[in-house]
């Protein structure tokens, strides 16, 4: 991983985007509910891979495994939870 995602602020951005997308998720799931009242699971699964990788960036763990170490990176993260503040605005019914 690059130095300049190493730094205090690129930790902290992580937090920051991550934080409202968990606490969604956690206390009102239904948000991510479609006008056809369905979830779409894959997007999810792939949305919690990305909270989990801003989660471990954000907090400073820094895996020793390169498989994890690609994995839990903000270059996978970021996207991701891009994607997933999509998905919410999408499931929301607001245009993009």
């Amino acid at each position: 991983m690059p130095n300049a995602l190493k730094h205090p602020a690129a930790r902290g951005l992580s937090c920051l985007l991550a934080t409202p997308l968990v606490l969604v998720l956690l206390v009102h799931p239904g948000l991510f509910v479609d006008a056809s009242g369905q979830y779409n699971h894959s997007a999810l699964m792939w949305l919690m891979l990305g909270l989990s990788a801003a989660i471990v960036h954000g907090v400073g763990f820094d895996p020793q495994s390169r498989p994890w170490r690609w994995v839990f990176q903000p270059l996978v993260a970021w996207p991701l939870m891009a994607w997933g503040y999509v998905l919410l605005a999408q499931a929301q019914g607001v245009a993009l």
